[in-house]
């Protein structure tokens, strides 16, 4: 079998995570395999026979993605898709990191040149999105840091930081009357 596909992707503790498989044949049968180990084999004619060393928190697609539910910290490794397609052997290989589940932001807030400075930050060692929401106002604002002038501060407003990495999401509120001076 050739291999000729090879992706590392991310998961979080605690998600429901799916492979990326696209295949655009018809898979006639295939096996998936976590560290050379099986995890759930199956062909054109018969249901899937699955494995026990995810234990039952594995589900196959019907396009051959594999879906791992209520990710852990030993779900981490290389997996393996190999599948023949009734005209030759195919294999796509991932290597699986999981991380650790999102940690609640912490808010910072100072005055400082006529603004009220709002820090969002969290410990994590992925990419995250930030976004700010207030709630005397509809629109969220895309950045980790969020300025307002000191004249426009509505003491009873709450702002709320969203931390987001692939499908979860954390977040922390703080009420503005308590980062005025």
């Amino acid at each position: 079998i050739a291999h000729g596909y090879y992706k590392e992707i991310v998961g979080i503790v605690g998600e429901n995570f799916t492979f990326p498989v696209q295949i655009d044949q018809k898979i006639v049968e295939g096996v998936w395999k976590k560290n050379k180990d099986k995890v759930v084999e199956w062909d054109d004619q018969t249901k899937p026979t699955y494995f026990d060393h995810l234990g039952n928190r594995t589900v196959l697609t019907e396009n051959g993605s594999l879906t791992i539910v209520n990710l852990e910290k030993d779900d981490a490794g290389t997996y393996e898709l190999g599948y023949w397609d009734s005209v030759k052997d195919h294999c796509l290989d991932f290597v699986l990191v999981v991380l650790d589940s999102l940690p609640k932001p912490e808010i910072n807030c100072n005055t400082s040149d006529g603004e009220l400075v709002l820090n969002c930050t969290a410990n994590f060692q992925g990419s995250l999105n930030y976004t700010w929401k207030l709630s005397n106002n509809p629109h969220s604002y895309r950045s980790q840091e969020l300025s307002i002038p000191l004249k426009n501060v509505d003491i009873t407003t709450n702002a709320t930081c969203i931390i987001k990495y692939s499908q979860t999401e954390r977040s922390s509120e703080i009420s503005l009357i308590q980062c005025l001076p």
